[in-house]
């Protein structure tokens, strides 16, 4: 295959694989790894499959068929958060690289409320670095210059040389801001779409806070902390045990759903819980 029709992938860890870069043109496989975040319930999704659903259900096929018609080969993660901790997207991520296997070249951090609507959007191979598909040219909601959130694709090897994501942001928001002065600290240049003429009309948000109610409060400690960069902890740190891995369909298109039990240690982040 030719850098230009190669099926990108987005990865997990693996050092057999950090040689299986563009370059090489040995037919191997090669999967889109979807890092999905939010509280899902795996019964509820069991049971809801069929049916009409809420953002879970409308991306998995959506992603699936988006994915397909561009000759993507895929593997979607749904990264459930089981535990009592508050929710921790930055811990999540760098738990579904860390399980996602060793087939795959590169990583989408994906929220699982946005669709991307232009299929001009490029999911490709991001050789050249860290590439912001969701950018605040065309995202309906964020639109400042540092801003990484939403959808961004990164080779395994871009990750760890950034240590993947700081494990310190219980409670929403924040973790985005950081892991974008890390991208800056490894020496690594965000790239963003050109040439796409659609604005703000470019995805569409399926965010619905009857649904998905986020925790946003900041309790004192946290305040102070929110904006320093974590110069030690990510990847090398995250801790974790994994209660069930299950394939799931939905709608005809298949994903695996990982139910995970973060831990926290409350001497450091004592923000972690309700209390």
């Amino acid at each position: 295959l030719t850098p230009d029709t190669r099926f990108p992938s987005l990865c997990p860890r693996s050092p057999p694989l950090l040689g299986l870069l563009p370059g090489r043109f040995s037919v191997f496989p090669l999967f889109f790894l979807a890092l999905l975040l939010g509280f899902v319930s795996l019964l509820w999704l069991q049971l809801s499959c069929s049916g009409e659903g809420p953002e879970l259900l409308t991306f998995v096929p959506y992603m699936h068929r988006f994915l397909s018609k561009k000759r993507i080969r895929h593997q979607i993660f749904i990264l459930n958060q089981v535990d009592h901790f508050r929710f921790n997207r930055a811990s999540l991520i760098n738990v579904g690289f860390l399980e996602s296997g060793n087939d795959t070249d590169y990583i989408a951090m994906h929220d699982v409320d946005l669709l991307p609507l232009n299929e001009q959007l490029d999911y490709s191979f991001p050789e050249a670095g860290p590439f912001h598909v969701a950018s605040p040219e065309l995202h309906p909601l964020y639109h400042y210059k540092t801003y990484v959130g939403g959808i961004l694709l990164l080779t395994k090897q871009h990750y760890e040389m950034c240590n993947g994501m700081s494990n310190r942001f219980w409670g929403w928001g924040r973790e985005d801001d950081e892991f974008y002065r890390r991208i800056k600290g490894a020496g690594l240049q965000v790239r963003r779409p050109s040439g796409i003429t659609t604005g703000y009309e470019t995805f569409q948000h399926l965010h619905d806070p009857a649904w998905r109610k986020r925790d946003q409060k900041r309790i004192a400690a946290q305040k102070q902390e929110q904006f320093k960069v974590d110069r030690e902890g990510g990847l090398n740190n995250v801790r974790y045990r994994i209660e069930s891995r299950t394939a799931v369909n939905v709608a005809g298109a298949p994903c695996t759903v990982l139910n995970i039990l973060l831990d926290c240690d409350t001497s450091e982040t004592p923000w972690c819980t309700f209390g």
